[in-house]
């Protein structure tokens, strides 16, 4: 019997399995292909959110300390912040005396991004005029001369060639007479304004005494961060609120107001005339910013002749102070008297104008602007009206806010005497005494100086800034009279752009004597006289009142556009540049 076996092929289904396999590859390549492009934009997008991250932690950085050097806290040269357990290391590096630069690196999962920015002191004091006189005027004789412009709040009084080079500008000049006033003891309450749309403005109605033009205001007020310039106006009421309209205005100069109250004047044009038994409104028109506002001291129900309000100038929307009833602090002035310009020389080569009421007796080199005149070398062009009255570049705030900068470094009782070439470099420091320096005696600011007493110099004596200061500006202040002569001078840190002002709070009608030429130095009296004599000479001259004789000679810089004050309010801080660096 035959036996058959069946041959079993064993390699079945290995096509099958190759074929699955095979598909397996393709579909895992395929996969991978779709796949990898995702992996590597979630990589990519993980890349990119800590960059962003580490960018914005690096501004972070900048910005805490651009807030603390802004508003004068603490800060180290190197401080560090952590946020969602990452750090930005912050730099702060003092280039010059008003220059500094902060750098900040921020490092999220080792991704760094690097930002940088620099401040400098911002413009609190500018000067552009070589002199800038109040209602004492100007009076030269004898072949003074001024190289620059000139605006006075008064008369221009010159004789025996004296002369101009710029234009000169005589503003009918103010009443020093108070009309109304609101200024009982300290501040019991506050009026803030400028901070929200609802509060943006603050406004007080009055009623005047006598009928007269109204030629200033008075504010006794403070700021909270950099606020930006407001506008001061005197409207009509209109149904217990303000008018939408203004009959005049000035402006209120953010720089003039610190974070401490102080007394702020505003000189108001046009000078319009103000009626008794009738309603007016002083209002203060600010912008709105919640971190930069005003703040305008005030009591409760303690002046009888009007009442505070809150709003926004333009609108009938008022509403009463918190509480209500709130009276701010203010004065009026009113009163006036046209001015005059007499005996001057004024403009060379076509150029330089003369603008006032009245000018008699002059020669001028531009136009003539005025109402009347006689005895001068053109008539009246009568289409422009009288130049307004200026507000003085630096406010009583501002002085008080550089005293309080030189108490800071301590006080010294007793009077200072260089004399023999004797050195002594000093501030910030407040002196209760007088400073004498004398005989190529050398005296070396170093800080804000405050001398209660008088300030003498003489025979070669030397007053500078240290070299600290860079291209930056310091100050001496004097609560008494100040005298120069015999060669004495002054002189900034020896960098471009630096500058020493002296100022003397005195009423005194010898304030500042100066018998030579002073100097680098910006000469200050908002209350009292200048006088020059004998060839003396100064950049720039502040004052009530200015007498010049004797071929005295003031030199005006256009830098002095630009001064820049470490201390004190004109040495707060600005942003320059802001740049990311890697």
């Amino acid at each position: 019997m035959r036996k058959y076996f069946k041959k079993i092929k064993r390699n079945r289904g290995a096509a099958m399995l190759i074929s699955v396999i095979f598909f397996t590859f393709i579909s895992l390549a395929i996969i991978s292909g779709l796949v990898a492009p995702a992996v590597r934009e979630f990589r990519n997008a993980s890349v990119y959110l800590n960059s962003k991250k580490s960018y914005f932690l690096a501004e972070s950085g900048s910005e805490d300390a651009l807030y603390r050097i802004l508003n004068n806290m603490a800060i180290g040269a190197s401080e560090t912040i952590t946020l969602d357990s990452n750090d930005a290391t912050t730099d702060i590096t003092d280039i010059s005396g008003n220059t500094k630069q902060i750098t900040s690196l921020g490092d999220v999962s080792n991704y760094q991004r690097k930002t940088s920015l620099t401040l400098s002191t911002n413009n609190g004091v500018s000067f552009n005029y070589g002199m800038q006189i109040g209602n004492g005027g100007l009076v030269m004789s004898n072949s003074a001369t001024i190289n620059g412009n000139v605006y006075v709040n008064g008369d221009i009084t010159g004789s025996n060639s004296a002369t101009i080079t710029g234009t000169a500008m005589a503003a009918d000049r103010t009443a020093e007479i108070i009309d109304q006033v609101n200024d009982t003891g300290t501040p019991t309450d506050t009026i803030l304004f400028g901070n929200a749309t609802s509060t943006q403005d603050g406004a007080q109605s009055f009623t005047v005494a006598s009928s007269d033009v109204i030629t200033q205001i008075s504010l006794y007020i403070k700021k909270v961060g950099s606020p930006s310039n407001a506008t001061v106006r005197i409207t009509a009421d209109s149904s217990g609120k303000p008018a939408t309209s203004s009959l005049a205005t000035g402006t209120l100069s953010a720089s003039s107001v610190t974070g401490s109250y102080g007394w702020v004047n505003i000189a108001l044009s046009p000078n319009v005339t103000l009626s008794t038994s009738t309603t007016y409104w002083l209002v203060i028109d600010a912008g709105v910013n919640a971190s930069n506002y005003y703040i305008w001291g005030a009591n409760n129900a303690q002046y009888a002749g009007g009442l505070g309000k809150l709003g926004q100038y333009g609108t009938t929307t008022w509403n009463n102070t918190s509480p209500s009833g709130l009276d701010a602090f203010f004065k009026a002035y009113l009163g006036g008297v046209n001015s005059t310009i007499s005996g001057m020389t004024i403009g060379q080569s076509g150029v330089g104008n003369a603008s006032a009421h009245i000018v008699n007796d002059s020669t001028i080199a531009g136009s003539l602007y005025c109402q009347t005149g006689s005895g001068n070398n053109k008539s009246c062009d009568t289409s422009q009206t009288d130049p307004a009255p200026l507000n003085f570049p630096i406010s009583d705030s501002q002085v008080q806010s550089w005293k309080d900068d030189a108490v800071a470094g301590g006080t010294q009782s007793g009077d200072i005497n260089l004399s023999d070439s004797e050195t002594l470099t000093i501030g910030p420091k407040k002196v209760v005494g007088n400073l004498y320096v004398s005989n190529s005696g050398i005296l070396t600011i170093s800080g804000t100086l405050w001398v209660t007493g008088n300030i003498v110099l003489s025979n070669s004596a030397q007053v500078k800034l240290s070299g600290s200061y860079g291209s930056g500006s310091g100050m001496i202040i004097s609560d008494g009279t100040v005298s120069t002569s015999n060669s004495a001078t002054f002189s900034g840190s020896g960098v471009s752009g630096s500058y020493m002002m002296m100022l003397t709070t005195s009423t005194s009608s010898s304030a500042i004597n100066v018998a030579n030429s002073a100097g680098t130095v910006i000469l200050v009296a908002p209350y009292g006289t200048i006088s020059f004599s004998n060839t003396a000479g100064a950049k720039e001259a502040i004052a009530k009142t200015i007498s010049m004789s004797n071929s005295a000679t003031l030199t005006y810089e256009s830098g002095l556009m630009n001064v820049n004050f470490v201390s004190g309010p004109s040495g707060s801080w600005e942003v320059q540049t802001w740049k990311e660096d890697q």
